[in-house]
């Protein structure tokens, strides 16, 4: 299987690429500003976490962000936690999204696409005044700055609104995808007391209707602080508001002028949630300031994103990526809003979407990228696609078979970037660059202004080794803090309680001397056989890659007398295979082949499905507990996952503690 070779050459950057990117322009605006001239990525890189004022002054003044104060100083306290960015600086993330640099008022910014009703579309101007009206009509309910707004609501057009409105008058906004049930949303929105919640009657996936009005019943009963909910018709287009309820027209119905309150750098922007598998979700809160200079500098800088284009990521509002793809506004990109079921009629949808509305970058996740190579889909084949020229990949590690896929069914030209971060910084630690190759599955760099390091369990910074992720210097975007956690013990619990004064994040990651990178997996589901840590990824990219084998999750059960313990494997077989002998025999074989005798499992066993979160991620640490000995119930919250049901199916091989 050489096809799944780490590190072939796939794109190399063009000739020209210093003048025909943004980060070419970038590099231009630093030698004529500060005499500062970078050969390469690699220097640029160092730069920028060596002078963080520097960097982040330059990212503020390079992509124009509207503001009032000084830019310095830019960092006045550098501990972690703690980190204190640009005190005199006041802004608005919503201004900055709105300000839509290079775009006049009758290009089109917003495309929504849906399943559920007909296709919308904003200029710049309609989006403005929306979002005006929104602003309004959450004044005269007596929204002020500071007070919790939620949405229960799909991808579309109000949402990104409703975000917009509330963030002009410094209200904080946090929302849940209305795939969501009743006992998810709940443990979100308890934590932060909305007075104010803007809710859909359902929505269709697929040819499947779905009707939400029950579940959202439910949720105004469990929120006592609620004043307010406004009431979206979506499934039903003359659905009624309930009782108490007022409809999104009324909110929107008198016209004003968007205005925007200036707040200080780290006002509360939106709370974004962790997965919440084994508790509560972690209300995790980001401040106006530095999303809106790491989302700009991201989409920028490495995305190469600008008034040409238009950007998509599939995504659900219950996904950081949705606020990601938000933000393309702010570097002037039109976005392309979708939503329903990527795989209806077939996967060939999306890539479809692409071609109709003109998207010039491709985002989604590592599963969806293998889903279409598996069913040997050629998107090239079922869509035109001479506007792509860039697809993001995040949500797991892109395995070099992933990487291939892309230059050969997709695109030769495209600059595929693969990027890993977390909701924790609603961004990216690493990803990609225009300036930098493409190899089969390596992540190309460290983003800009980002001091990520792999560490050992002393705090040894590695390079050639596999060790933990973790960030040294403060990033603008790291959260504000945790919603409710007034001293601030949860959030330094969360990151830094291992290594003090630096941020853990939880993935396994080995970084080379050249600044690529390679991640193998959650450093919670460690796989520590015989004293060598496995990681979880690139099992998958092998079992994976069997066309018998729909999907796969690993897990090692650690020996208490100090043995090799006993390595774990569960298949989901394809439609038309069987887990036996021979397909037994034939993953332990291509194991022992592709990387080594050690990856090799005690056991497989067939599995329906596998537990995964709302977000698409595998839930290998509650799987372990369950082969533990632990309760079902006590091991995930069913319900921060997509398929709750398939969590019962790992008692039988429960393991007595």
């Amino acid at each position: 299987m050489s096809e799944q070779r780490t590190g072939d050459l796939l794109w190399s950057p063009p000739a020209d690429v210093r003048e025909t990117t943004r980060i070419g322009t970038y590099l231009r605006h630093l030698e004529t500003t500060t005499d500062l001239r970078f050969e390469d990525y690699p220097a640029l890189w160092q730069w920028s976490v060596d002078d963080l004022d520097g960097f982040w002054r330059s990212v503020v003044e390079f992509l124009d962000v509207p503001h009032d104060g000084d830019l310095d100083p830019v960092l006045t306290e550098r501990a972690m936690p703690g980190a204190r960015w640009f005190p005199q600086l006041r802004l608005n993330y919503a201004e900055a999204m709105l300000a839509l640099p290079g775009r006049a008022d009758g290009d089109v910014v917003v495309v929504g696409r849906s399943q559920s009703r007909e296709r919308v579309e904003l200029t710049a101007a309609e989006l403005r005044e929306q979002v005006g009206r929104a602003r309004a009509g959450l004044v005269r309910l007596g929204v002020g700055r500071g007070d919790p707004v939620a949405a229960y609501l799909p991808n579309v057009p109000e949402t990104l609104v409703l975000l917009l409105a509330a963030a002009s008058l410094g209200a904080v906004f946090s929302s849940c995808a209305p795939e969501f049930g009743t006992r998810s949303v709940v443990d979100r929105l308890r934590q932060i007391e909305p007075v104010l919640l803007v809710a859909v009657d359902g929505y269709r996936y697929g040819d499947k209707r779905v009707d939400r009005r029950a579940e959202v019943a439910a949720v105004r009963d469990a929120l006592p602080g609620l004043r307010h909910t406004v009431h979206l018709p979506y499934l039903d287009r003359d659905s009624v508001p309930p009782d108490g309820a007022i409809s999104w027209a009324d909110l929107v119905a008198e016209p004003a002028e968007p205005a925007y309150d200036r707040v200080p750098f780290d006002h509360p922007l939106y709370v974004l949630y962790s997965s919440g598998t084994t508790g509560l979700p972690k209300p995790i809160v980001h401040g106006h300031g530095g999303i809106t200079l790491e989302h700009v500098k991201a989409l920028a800088l490495h995305m190469d994103l600008g008034p040409a284009d238009r950007f998509f990521w599939f995504s659900t509002t219950g996904w950081m990526m949705w606020n990601l793809l938000v933000s393309g506004l702010g570097v002037g990109a039109g976005v392309v809003l979708f939503d329903g079921d990527p795989g209806a009629p077939d996967l060939g949808a999306l890539w479809q979407l692409a071609d109709e509305t003109g998207t010039t970058y491709f985002g989604t996740s590592a599963p969806y990228l293998l889903a279409c190579r598996k069913q040997e889909l050629v998107p090239r084949d079922v869509a035109g696609l001479s506007a792509l020229r860039g697809v993001g990949s995040t949500g797991a590690p892109l395995p070099a078979e992933g990487f291939r896929w892309v230059y050969e069914a997709v695109s030769s030209d495209v600059l595929l970037a693969s990027f890993s971060g977390g909701t924790d910084i609603c961004s990216g630690f690493v990803g990609g660059s225009p300036l930098l190759p493409v190899r089969a599955g390596r992540i190309a760099a460290r983003c800009l202004g980002c001091r990520v390091e792999a560490y050992d369990p002393t705090g040894r910074a590695l390079v050639g080794e596999q060790g933990e992720l973790v960030v040294t210097a403060p990033m603008p975007s790291m959260p504000v803090g945790f919603w409710g956690d007034d001293d601030g013990s949860r959030y330094r619990a969360a990151y830094f309680d291992d290594f003090p004064g630096v941020w853990r994040h939880g993935d396994w990651i080995t970084i080379d001397a050249d600044g690529s990178c390679v991640l193998t997996g959650r450093s919670d589901a460690t796989l520590n056989r015989g004293g060598v840590r496995l990681g979880t990824a690139e099992f998958y990219a092998v079992v994976e890659a069997m066309p018998e084998v729909a999907d796969s999750l690993v897990v090692h059960l650690e020996d208490a007398e100090g043995g090799a313990g006993e390595l774990l494997l569960f298949v989901v077989p394809a439609d038309g295979s069987e887990l036996d002998d021979r397909l037994r025999k034939a993953i332990g074989r291509e194991l022992r082949t592709h990387l080594s005798p050690r990856h090799v499992p005690d056991s497989v066993h067939a599995v329906p499905d596998l537990p995964r979160t709302l977000s698409g991620k595998k839930l290998e640490v509650p799987v372990k507990k369950i082969l533990t000995g632990a309760a079902v119930d006590d091991a995930a919250a069913r319900g921060a996952l997509v398929n709750p049901e398939s969590l019962d199916a790992f008692t039988a091989f429960s393991r007595d503690p």
